[in-house]
């Protein structure tokens, strides 16, 4: 069964819900890596609804935000430890991502955005030339 706390620990609790901690950060917890020509990112918001979700780009920043809905009133609340309300979250991208094409997906609780990374940044070959007793050769590295 559920106890009620003491006020005071009542009042710690939401100072450290609104200020964050390291163990629980105010801002949606992230992950992120690169997997060959792509950038992978995964944002954790459990219980929020799909059409509560905005992502916009606007230059090399991304911006998601959320929301999740407040508490019924009219509860008696035992224990209420989940943020509420609207996360926000930017990311500024490097020149080397493709933010034209972001495949968005949301599926249980992980929004995931997967950023292609840019042909101009991809590897390639460079041909160089050579003069070679005034004879011009091109050389393939």
């Amino acid at each position: 069964m559920l106890m009620r706390t003491d006020p005071f620990r009542e009042l710690d609790r939401l100072a450290q819900q609104v200020l964050g901690t390291a163990a629980r950060p105010t801002a949606m917890p992230m992950d992120a890596w690169r997997e060959g020509d792509t950038f992978d990112v995964e944002f954790d918001l459990p219980g929020v609804s799909p059409d509560s979700i905005n992502l916009d780009v606007e230059r090399n920043v991304v911006t998601v935000r959320a929301e999740r809905p407040g508490l019924d009133g009219n509860k008696e609340m035992l224990a209420a430890e989940r943020p509420r309300g609207v996360f926000s979250r930017q990311l500024v991208l490097g020149e080397n991502l493709d933010t034209e094409n972001i495949q968005a997906s949301y599926d249980s609780g992980v929004l995931t955005l997967r950023i292609p990374v840019a042909e101009r940044a991809k590897p390639r070959k460079i041909s160089i030339t050579t003069t070679k007793e005034g004879d011009r050769q091109s050389i393939n590295s």
